[in-house]
Parts: structure tokens; C-alpha cells; sequence
């Protein structure tokens, strides 16, 4: 409990505990629905938000996420309205939004080290004003979650059959988008945009092979995203690595863990039947 002693690692626990809790339950809908890419999409779109704040002079946190939602909207509209499939949409608003964001950083001219701690992550730099920050967003997140609970639930498992029903399931879809994208901006500082991803997948994806009702499954997807932040933070600070690095790396091992433990036991129950 050493590191705790420190206020810079205090800060960097809470943040890291919120952003594993959003990413993990997130996870769960995202890996059903398979909008994994495009949640791919969104955090490399975050990029583009950066370096456009940066080369204006505008909040970061608020820019990236005024640019991350405008994008998923984008990707949603284009992919589910017109006649482009949704990979050939989040591949073109995803290299897009980098481009934009390399141009945005040359037409900058001053020195743009910061943005190395976007790309991939600086849990430690983290204050106390972005941790109420994050708690804050972070809380109205879980709360929408937990209100439309129900119907996102339904809307994940058979999408037809939610709009026979006259479920709202294009309003729950940009719901899911639009709370993809505020968890992703939320969780660059902490694992950057390169890696934000491998938090949106690999708890949802470990989860999965275990649990066996929805609500389990999203409790058992937040416990491994909490233990994969606080225990890559701790990782991170006696290892002198990246935090965001450690946290995905230590989200591998349990998915490979995990998989290998349950196709073991398969295994084993076919050779005693």
C-alpha cells in the first residue's frame, strides 16, 4: 500500500477503478452486438478531437467529446440508414479522423508532446479535478445504463424482435453510441486511444465465457476491469511501464487464462462421458 501514500497515485486509482467498471460493462453489450470495431472507431476518432483542441486552444475533454459522439452518429447514420456496411463506415470515418488529426497537429506550430500521453495513456498525470470529472460522467453513464437496463438487455439479444415489440431500438442504439463515446474520451487519458479498445473487448469477451445470465455476466466483465486496472496501475509503478500497456497486458493473460480453463473442462467432460 506503499504507492497509495501519494496523492498522483490516489487520483490514478480512482480514475482507473471508474474507467475499468464503464469499460467493462460496456464490454458486455458492445461484444454481443459486436460493435467492437466500432468502438475501434470511436477511439481512434478521439485523435482528431485532440489535435483539433490542441490546434485551436480549446478544452480537450469537451472538444474530444463533442468529436467523438459526431462520429458515431456518423458511423451509426451511414452504416444503418444507408447502403455502406459498417466496416467499410468505420474504416472510412476512422482514417479519416487520424488524418485530420496529423493535420491539425503540422498546421500546429508549437511542440505537441502531450499528445503521446493521449495516444497512450498517462494514468499518473491524472488530477483530482479530471477524477470528479470522471466520477460525475461516470455515474450519470451508470445510471442511464441501469434506467434503460431492460431494453437494452433485449434490444443486445434479438434486435428484431425488440422492434416487433416496439422497443425504441433506434433511440437505443445512438444511447449505446453515445455512451461508447463518452466512456472512450473518459478512458484516453488512462489507457490512451490505442488501447481503449482492448477494454471495450477483453472483459466483455471473458465474461462471457463464464457467466451465464446477462446481469452475471456484466458483474463478473466490471470485476476483471477492475482488477485489471488497479493491478496494472501497481504493475506500472514498481515495473517503471506504461499503466495503460500493463492494464491490456494483464487483460490478455486472464482472457488466455480463462479460454484455455474453459476448453480444458470441456475437454475433460467430453473424456468422461
Amino acid at each position: 500500500m506503499e504507492m497509495f501514500k501519494y496523492t498522483f497515485m490516489q487520483n490514478a486509482a480512482l480514475a482507473g477503478l471508474m474507467v475499468g467498471v464503464l469499460c467493462s460493462v460496456l464490454s458486455v453489450f458492445v461484444v454481443l452486438k459486436e460493435m467492437s470495431f466500432i468502438g475501434n472507431g470511436i477511439s481512434h476518432a478521439a485523435f482528431g478531437g485532440i489535435a483539433f483542441a490542441l490546434l485551436f486552444n480549446l478544452d480537450i475533454f469537451w472538444t474530444t467529446v463533442l468529436f467523438c459522439i459526431l462520429v458515431a452518429f456518423l458511423i451509426g447514420i451511414t452504416s444503418r440508414e444507408g447502403k455502406i456496411s459498417a466496416d467499410s463506415s468505420i474504416g472510412l470515418f476512422l482514417t479519416t479522423s487520424m488524418a485530420l488529426g496529423v493535420i491539425f497537429l503540422n498546421l500546429r506550430k508549437e511542440y505537441t508532446a502531450e499528445v503521446f500521453g493521449y495516444l497512450f495513456g498517462n494514468i499518473l498525470a491524472v488530477s483530482s479535478q479530471d477524477v470528479l470529472r470522471v466520477s460525475v460522467l461516470g455515474g450519470v453513464i451508470l445510471l442511464i445504463i441501469i434506467i434503460y437496463f431492460r431494453q437494452l438487455q433485449f434490444f443486445t439479444f434479438d434486435e428484431e424482435v425488440a422492434k416487433v415489440q416496439n422497443v425504441p431500438t433506434d433511440f437505443l442504439y445512438f444511447l449505446l453510441l453515445t455512451l461508447l463515446a463518452l466512456t472512450i474520451v473518459i478512458s484516453v487519458q488512462v489507457v490512451g486511444v490505442i488501447l481503449v479498445s482492448a477494454l471495450l473487448v477483453i472483459p466483455g469477451s471473458v465474461a462471457l465465457l463464464t457467466g451465464r445470465r446477462f446481469l452475471a455476466t456484466i458483474l463478473i466483465s466490471a470485476g476483471v476491469g477492475i482488477f485489471a486496472s488497479l493491478s496494472g496501475l501497481m504493475a506500472s509503478y514498481y515495473a517503471r511501464v506504461s499503466s495503460g500497456a500493463s492494464i491490456v497486458i494483464i487483460l490478455f493473460i486472464i482472457f488466455v487464462v480463462v479460454f484455455t480453463a474453459k476448453k480444458w473442462r470441456e475437454k475433460t467432460r467430453k473424456g468422461e462421458n
